[in-house]
């Protein structure tokens, strides 16, 4: 997967040199092309905003480097393979990011992210390159950061572990949270039995598999109704509590 980021802070995405991401990367994984959108910006301050249209606090990002930056790189998608990237903009006015449309861009060949900042981007770069292609405006939650890297910097990372090869046991992805059934992942624990006079619940020791199943299954459920009930599939609502919840 070819994933393209435009910011006025390319620093912050050396955070992807790091762990799974920058082994995957040094495998040829994913390919990472980070843009300093202020190089499509050509006056003496490399200015990349100006003052809202209609008054107003703060400052607004300039449609022209936006169009400089995203036609270059639109224009070397299309002379390669996996043209008609999706070019995600990282927005609190967007639909919310989760793990259903994690799994869905990890289908794609080609992502790319607009990290916006100040109070935003000039509507008219996202009218025009929608009218373009595929671009989708997304929130990481109902919060608002200084811009769009750290939403962007989440989304490739929730994206990229899905992609074949890059975490080690692909088992694992399937039970994690919000995978099997849209549910909260089970209470994990490990050596030593008892810490702290804390013991591991005696199921998982008792090389029983049917009954750590089933026990992990009570568990996702028991977490899912406390802390996410919104989460729980109607069918399950009333099944019942167990034993051992942990936070």
């Amino acid at each position: 997967m070819r994933i393209d980021v435009v910011t006025i802070f390319p620093g912050y995405f050396d955070a992807l040199e790091l762990s799974l991401l920058g082994k995957a990367k040094s495998r040829g994984l994913i390919d990472v092309r980070v843009h300093d959108l202020r190089d499509s910006a050509h006056d003496k301050h490399r200015t990349v905003d100006d003052t809202p249209a209609g008054g107003g606090a703060g400052m607004v990002m300039k449609p022209e480097p936006w169009g400089e930056a995203l036609d270059g790189i639109l224009e070397d998608a299309d002379s390669g393979a996996g043209a008609d990237p999706v070019i995600i903009f990282p927005s609190p006015a967007g639909e919310v990011f989760n793990q259903r449309m994690a799994r869905e861009l990890a289908e794609e060949k080609h992502l790319v992210f607009g990290c916006g900042r100040y109070e935003g981007i000039d509507q008219r770069v996202f009218d025009e390159y929608s009218a373009r292609g595929r671009v989708r405006l997304v929130s990481i939650g109902d919060y608002v950061l200084n811009g769009g890297e750290v939403a962007s910097i989440a989304m490739i990372e929730a994206i990229a572990r899905l992609l074949p090869g890059v975490v080690g046991n692909p088992e694992s992805l399937v039970e994690e949270s919000h995978e099997e059934d849209g549910l909260l992942e089970y209470p994990s624990y490990t050596k030593p039995a008892n810490w702290r006079e804390r013991e591991v619940p005696p199921i998982l020791l008792s090389g029983n598999h049917a009954a750590i199943a089933k026990w992990r299954r009570e568990q996702s459920i028991e977490r899912t109704k406390r802390v996410r009930p919104e989460l729980l599939p109607r069918e399950l609502d009333e099944a019942p509590r167990g034993r051992h919840a942990a936070p």
